[in-house]
Protein backbone atom coordinates (compact mmCIF):
# COMPACT_ATOMS: atom_id res chain seq x y z
CA UNK A 1 0.00 0.00 0.00
CA UNK A 2 1.34 3.43 -0.90
CA UNK A 3 1.73 5.90 1.97
CA UNK A 4 0.15 9.30 1.70
CA UNK A 5 1.08 12.46 3.57
CA UNK A 6 -2.03 14.17 4.89
CA UNK A 7 -1.89 17.80 6.01
CA UNK A 8 -5.21 17.81 7.88
CA UNK A 9 -6.05 16.20 11.22
CA UNK A 10 -4.45 12.82 11.71
CA UNK A 11 -6.85 10.01 10.90
CA UNK A 12 -6.50 6.33 11.76
CA UNK A 13 -6.79 5.22 8.16
CA UNK A 14 -4.33 2.79 6.63
CA UNK A 15 -1.33 4.54 5.13
CA UNK A 16 -2.23 8.11 6.15
CA UNK A 17 0.22 9.82 8.46
CA UNK A 18 1.65 13.23 9.16
CA UNK A 19 5.29 14.27 9.24
CA UNK A 20 7.57 17.22 8.67
CA UNK A 21 7.72 20.70 10.15
CA UNK A 22 3.95 21.27 9.88
CA UNK A 23 3.41 18.33 12.25
CA UNK A 24 4.75 20.39 15.19
CA UNK A 25 3.02 23.61 16.20
CA UNK A 26 4.63 25.96 18.74
CA UNK A 27 2.24 28.07 20.79
CA UNK A 28 3.32 30.99 23.00
CA UNK A 29 -0.01 32.80 23.57
CA UNK A 30 -3.56 31.80 24.47
CA UNK A 31 -5.12 29.93 21.55
CA UNK A 32 -8.35 28.15 20.64
CA UNK A 33 -7.32 24.80 19.20
CA UNK A 34 -9.05 23.57 16.06
CA UNK A 35 -9.06 20.14 14.41
CA UNK A 36 -7.76 21.67 11.16
CA UNK A 37 -4.81 23.59 12.62
CA UNK A 38 -3.89 21.50 15.67
CA UNK A 39 -5.49 18.04 15.46
CA UNK A 40 -3.02 15.22 14.91
CA UNK A 41 -0.08 17.52 15.51
CA UNK A 42 2.33 17.91 18.41
CA UNK A 43 1.61 21.20 20.14
CA UNK A 44 4.57 22.60 22.10
CA UNK A 45 4.23 25.13 24.90
CA UNK A 46 6.75 25.98 27.58
CA UNK A 47 9.59 28.06 28.91
CA UNK A 48 9.32 31.73 29.78
CA UNK A 49 5.75 32.61 28.91
CA UNK A 50 4.95 36.32 28.90
CA UNK A 51 1.66 35.61 30.66
CA UNK A 52 -0.57 32.70 31.54
CA UNK A 53 -1.41 30.70 28.42
CA UNK A 54 -4.79 29.03 27.97
CA UNK A 55 -5.36 26.46 25.25
CA UNK A 56 -9.09 26.10 24.64
CA UNK A 57 -10.17 22.85 23.02
CA UNK A 58 -12.73 22.86 20.22
CA UNK A 59 -16.29 22.01 21.26
CA UNK A 60 -16.94 18.34 20.57
CA UNK A 61 -19.44 17.75 17.79
CA UNK A 62 -20.96 14.28 17.53
CA UNK A 63 -22.98 15.22 14.43
CA UNK A 64 -23.97 12.28 12.29
CA UNK A 65 -22.26 11.77 8.94
CA UNK A 66 -24.58 12.07 5.95
CA UNK A 67 -25.99 8.72 4.79
CA UNK A 68 -24.20 9.24 1.47
CA UNK A 69 -20.76 8.73 3.02
CA UNK A 70 -19.15 6.19 5.30
CA UNK A 71 -17.72 6.97 8.72
CA UNK A 72 -14.72 9.27 8.50
CA UNK A 73 -15.03 9.62 4.74
CA UNK A 74 -16.77 13.01 4.48
CA UNK A 75 -14.19 15.82 4.74
CA UNK A 76 -17.00 18.32 5.32
CA UNK A 77 -18.52 16.58 8.34
CA UNK A 78 -18.91 18.68 11.47
CA UNK A 79 -18.18 15.63 13.61
CA UNK A 80 -14.80 15.97 15.31
CA UNK A 81 -14.83 12.76 17.34
CA UNK A 82 -11.45 11.05 17.16
CA UNK A 83 -9.44 14.26 16.85
CA UNK A 84 -6.20 13.93 18.84
CA UNK A 85 -4.37 16.85 20.46
CA UNK A 86 -0.89 16.05 21.79
CA UNK A 87 0.54 18.77 24.02
CA UNK A 88 4.22 18.59 24.94
CA UNK A 89 6.23 20.87 27.21
CA UNK A 90 9.86 20.79 25.98
CA UNK A 91 11.12 23.49 28.40
CA UNK A 92 9.92 23.87 31.99
CA UNK A 93 7.24 26.51 32.40
CA UNK A 94 9.17 29.05 34.43
CA UNK A 95 7.32 32.35 34.59
CA UNK A 96 3.61 31.71 34.39
CA UNK A 97 1.20 28.82 33.82
CA UNK A 98 -0.45 26.73 31.13
CA UNK A 99 -4.15 25.90 31.25
CA UNK A 100 -5.81 23.47 28.87
CA UNK A 101 -9.56 23.91 29.00
CA UNK A 102 -12.78 22.98 27.30
CA UNK A 103 -15.77 25.09 26.31
CA UNK A 104 -17.29 24.64 29.78
CA UNK A 105 -19.64 21.82 28.78
CA UNK A 106 -17.13 19.20 27.62
CA UNK A 107 -15.37 17.28 30.44
CA UNK A 108 -12.18 15.26 30.81
CA UNK A 109 -12.20 11.53 31.47
CA UNK A 110 -9.07 9.53 32.08
CA UNK A 111 -5.92 9.98 34.10
CA UNK A 112 -2.31 11.10 34.10
CA UNK A 113 0.78 9.79 35.86
CA UNK A 114 2.64 12.50 37.81
CA UNK A 115 6.31 12.13 38.72
CA UNK A 116 8.19 14.15 41.36
CA UNK A 117 11.43 14.92 39.48
CA UNK A 118 13.40 16.79 42.14
CA UNK A 119 13.28 14.92 45.43
CA UNK A 120 11.62 11.58 46.07
CA UNK A 121 10.86 10.42 42.55
CA UNK A 122 7.36 9.61 43.78
CA UNK A 123 4.93 8.46 41.12
CA UNK A 124 1.24 9.23 41.63
CA UNK A 125 -1.76 8.78 39.36
CA UNK A 126 -4.46 11.45 39.15
CA UNK A 127 -7.89 10.87 37.65
CA UNK A 128 -10.14 13.59 36.25
CA UNK A 129 -13.17 14.29 38.39
CA UNK A 130 -16.72 14.28 37.00
CA UNK A 131 -16.77 18.07 36.53
CA UNK A 132 -13.13 18.69 35.59
CA UNK A 133 -12.81 20.73 32.41
CA UNK A 134 -9.28 22.13 32.89
CA UNK A 135 -5.76 20.78 33.16
CA UNK A 136 -3.49 23.30 34.87
CA UNK A 137 0.32 23.19 34.78
CA UNK A 138 2.23 25.62 37.02
CA UNK A 139 5.80 24.47 36.32
CA UNK A 140 6.10 22.91 39.78
CA UNK A 141 3.63 20.82 41.82
CA UNK A 142 0.88 20.40 39.19
CA UNK A 143 3.34 19.72 36.38
CA UNK A 144 4.84 21.56 33.49
CA UNK A 145 8.46 20.50 33.99
CA UNK A 146 10.27 19.79 30.71
CA UNK A 147 9.09 16.49 29.26
CA UNK A 148 5.48 16.79 30.46
CA UNK A 149 3.00 15.63 27.84
CA UNK A 150 -0.72 14.94 27.61
CA UNK A 151 -2.75 13.48 24.80
CA UNK A 152 -6.38 14.54 24.57
CA UNK A 153 -8.89 12.79 22.29
CA UNK A 154 -12.48 13.81 21.52
CA UNK A 155 -14.18 10.45 22.15
CA UNK A 156 -17.89 11.29 22.40
CA UNK A 157 -20.30 14.14 22.94
CA UNK A 158 -19.12 16.07 26.01
CA UNK A 159 -16.12 13.75 26.64
CA UNK A 160 -12.43 14.33 26.06
CA UNK A 161 -10.25 11.35 27.00
CA UNK A 162 -6.89 12.34 28.50
CA UNK A 163 -3.69 10.43 29.25
CA UNK A 164 -0.14 11.55 29.85
CA UNK A 165 3.01 11.80 31.90
CA UNK A 166 3.15 14.92 34.01
CA UNK A 167 6.51 15.90 35.49
CA UNK A 168 6.53 18.13 38.57
CA UNK A 169 8.60 19.21 41.52
CA UNK A 170 7.95 19.07 45.26
CA UNK A 171 4.85 17.21 46.38
CA UNK A 172 3.02 16.65 43.13
CA UNK A 173 -0.68 17.50 43.00
CA UNK A 174 -3.48 16.92 40.55
CA UNK A 175 -3.45 19.11 37.46
CA UNK A 176 -7.21 18.52 36.94
CA UNK A 177 -9.52 21.38 37.90
CA UNK A 178 -12.84 23.07 37.16
CA UNK A 179 -11.26 26.38 36.12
Amino acid sequence: MARTTFQGPLRSLGGIYQQGPAAVVEITASTTLTPEAHGGRIITVGGSLASAVTLTLATISAATNPVTSGPGQDPNTLNNEGVVYTIWIPTTISTSSLKIGTDGTDRFIGSVISVDTDTSGAVVGFTAGANDDFINFNGTTTGGVAGTWVQIVAVAALKYMVAGNVLGTGTVATPFATS
